[in-house]
């Protein structure tokens, strides 16, 4: 996202909010989809405390099907593609997973053409 660290673990400027905000457990290649009992739990309360949201980046497919429902692409490659579609109220992302180095080498534009977007987004954000 192009910022100091010292930024991004400054709770008065970033906020991460898990899907799961509880850990459902490891499958056979990874952990478990979060359960589908804590998100509409808890997230609309933390969100709710959060009244300055500029930017929502919305990591991997279980963020981008609860807050973009129908108005998602058919794949998560496609939904990353199609995010001038949910700016600026939205930015959709791939999950920053070791297990995606495939997706990247798959997809060269996400790192030449998503993330200088991403970065600009984030610092009008903080500006």
């Amino acid at each position: 996202m192009g910022v100091e660290e010292s930024v991004f673990y400054d709770a008065r400027r970033f906020a991460i909010v898990p899907m799961g905000l509880c850990y459902p457990g490891r499958g056979r290649s990874g952990d478990l989809p979060p359960r589908p009992e804590c998100a509409p739990l808890w997230h609309e309360r933390i969100l709710s405390s959060l009244p300055h949201i500029r930017l929502t980046i919305l990591i991997g497919q279980y963020a981008q099907a609860k807050y973009l429902g129908e108005r998602r692409q058919a794949t998560l490659t496609e939904t990353v593609a199609a995010w001038k579609s949910y700016a600026p109220q939205f930015i959709t992302l791939p999950h920053p997973s070791p297990r995606n180095q495939n997706w990247l080498k798959q997809n060269p534009w996400f790192d030449r053409d998503i993330v200088p977007m991403l970065r600009n987004h984030v610092a009008d954000a903080l500006a």
